[in-house]
């Protein structure tokens, strides 16, 4: 029995460190999504509807689990990013398209992260002139002088800093009951403002730019059809952990912010409201966690578009390779870096209009990036024995359905 069972723990250890191993894609592509913009529309959700709307961030964090395992198969199957993909099955004018409109959207969502760590650090006294270019050089330099795993250890290291929004909820001592029947229970105020923040919830969890990154970083990683099950654990571990997080971003401002009647702007508001109604320390821990979000998102949103520009341009590109070994790659991190935090510093230009540009372009973009992906994902010549079933193919289309049906909503009420 003894020399059965000995080889049980050895194996357990193995697979234990093939899983270390593998980390990394998942937990960033999904932890990143809960950036300022998605802890803004959070804490919109709790301050003004409570409860009512957590069973759509449930829904949205499973379709997150679907499309970025998608994501991260396509990447292992094929060896390559989804710009260079879609140039590649859908031709030049397609890709084109598509890339365009990426580079414009990640413009726009890079200098909301930038704008929360400006709004983030003035929490604490910190003016943005101060605290956007010590972010923008801090993440330049992450990227420029690290190593694929030093860089990858560090942003899940900041990844940590999320921990601060779990400590928030704990501290306003919510009603789990009432938190278990707004994940379960669909109910909607049927008014505009409650269709816009729930499309929000939607296009803010599934993001273009996360569907771009996790292909590409799986790619770089090289991972490889043996690693795709402990991959697959990675990808739902990060999804939830987003999922959970925005839970208790909702929670938070529900218990405090809604029950008191507190309407907000921004997630910098909802720091700033929490101080007289639940303290100094769930406030300080709010701002915290909005920081390091801001900086989490700031790093990894140019490296997503430099993996984009380098797939669609035929250019290697790759945090390993060094400025002269990939220029192109690491010329665009810098442009787009540098471009949104000095945006942010010039103070005539309107941010929030064009925060409101840019959460219309992602969501634009979002549906034709899913029905990219499911076609790739049928494809046997791209995906050969990783080729999406017709079972998930059934299960993909009525996720892209129903996202497309809420984009359809938020583009008649954004011109309306």
């Amino acid at each position: 029995m003894d020399s059965q069972t000995a080889p049980a723990p050895a194996a357990r250890r193995t697979r234990l460190a093939v899983l270390v191993a593998v980390l990394g894609p998942g937990l960033l592509a999904g932890l990143s999504d809960d950036d300022p913009a998605g802890i803004t529309t959070y804490s919109v959700v709790g301050a003004d509807y409570g409860y009512q709307l957590l069973w759509v961030l449930l829904l949205s964090t499973v379709a997150l689990v679907l499309f970025h395992s998608l994501g991260a198969r396509m990447g292992v199957a094929t060896g390559q990013g989804l710009i260079g993909l879609v140039r590649d099955r859908y031709g030049v004018r397609l890709g084109s398209l598509a890339l365009v409109l990426l580079l414009a959207a990640n413009l726009g969502t890079a200098c909301a992260e930038f704008a929360g760590v400006a709004a983030g650090f003035e929490l604490f006294g910190v003016s943005r002139e101060v605290s956007v270019p010590l972010a923008a050089g801090l993440v330049s330099v992450l990227v420029l002088r690290g190593s694929f795993h030093r860089v990858e250890h560090l942003l899940m290291a900041l990844a940590a800093v999320f921990v601060a929004y779990l400590a928030a909820g704990f501290v306003v001592g919510p009603d789990w009951g009432e938190v278990a029947a707004g994940l379960v229970v669909p109910s909607a105020p049927l008014n505009r403002d409650a269709l816009v923040v729930i499309v929000a919830t939607v296009g803010t969890t599934l993001a273009p730019w996360g569907l771009s990154f996790i292909q590409s970083y799986a790619v770089d990683k090289k991972l490889t059809a043996a690693q795709l099950p402990y991959e697959r654990i990675d990808v739902i571990t990060g999804s939830v952990l987003t999922g959970v997080i925005g839970l208790f971003v909702v929670v938070t401002c529900a218990e405090t912010l809604h029950a008191s009647g507190v309407s907000i702007d921004s997630a910098a508001d909802a720091a700033g409201a929490l101080e007289p109604l639940a303290g100094q320390g769930a406030s300080a821990l709010f701002g915290i966690g909005l920081i390091g979000a801001a900086l989490l998102a700031a790093a990894i949103l140019p490296l997503s578009t430099a993996y984009s520009v380098c797939e669609f341009t035929g250019h290697e590109g790759a945090l390993d390779d060094g400025f002269r070994g990939a220029p192109l790659f690491y010329s665009t991190f810098l442009l787009v870096t540098a471009a949104a935090a000095a945006l942010v510093l010039i103070p005539s230009v309107p941010l929030v209009p064009l925060l409101v540009l840019t959460q219309v372009l992602n969501a634009v973009l979002l549906v034709p990036l899913l029905f990219f992906m499911y076609g790739l994902a049928r494809d046997p010549e791209q995906m050969g024995e990783h080729r999406a079933s017709r079972t998930e193919a059934v299960v993909y289309l009525v996720a892209i359905g129903l996202i497309t049906l809420c984009v359809a909503a938020l583009l008649v009420l954004t011109v309306a």
